[in-house]
């Protein structure tokens, strides 16, 4: 049975980029981002909510994500949502995050080149 796996969330980065190394060495960049949901409730009032994903970017993707991105930039991203499992307080935690395959920068800051790269192929982890 064929199965599929794919988060496209458009947001805001709640903070920069910041750079990680796995036991190995190899290097990956996390961020979180912010997304609102907006609706009205069963009286007419405006409502508005949101969702915090945790994100994690690795390769060349990853260098981009620390080069162009900051608190406060809009994105599309795409990829796979995965779960990781840990020990705390001796409890199972569980963290689920979106492993970006594609990333699109939505805004532009005033300083910024026209001819920045905000699409990249698909990569694996």
């Amino acid at each position: 049975m064929p199965a599929l796996n794919r988060a496209q969330i458009i947001g805001y980065l709640g903070r920069d980029p910041e750079a990680r190394y796995t036991s190995t060495g190899k290097p990956y960049t996390t961020f979180s981002v912010a997304v609102s949901r907006r609706w009205k409730d069963k009286d007419g009032n405006a409502k508005e909510d949101t969702d915090w994903f945790n994100i994690e970017a690795w390769g060349k993707l990853g260098e981009i994500c620390q080069k162009y991105l900051s608190k406060g930039r809009l994105v599309y991203l795409e990829g796979p949502l995965r779960t990781d499992r840990y020990e705390h307080d001796d409890q199972t935690r569980y963290f689920t995050k979106i492993v970006v395959r594609q990333m699109q920068i939505l805004d532009r800051r005033p300083n910024e080149e026209e001819s920045i790269e905000s699409m990249v192929p698909e990569e694996e982890a």
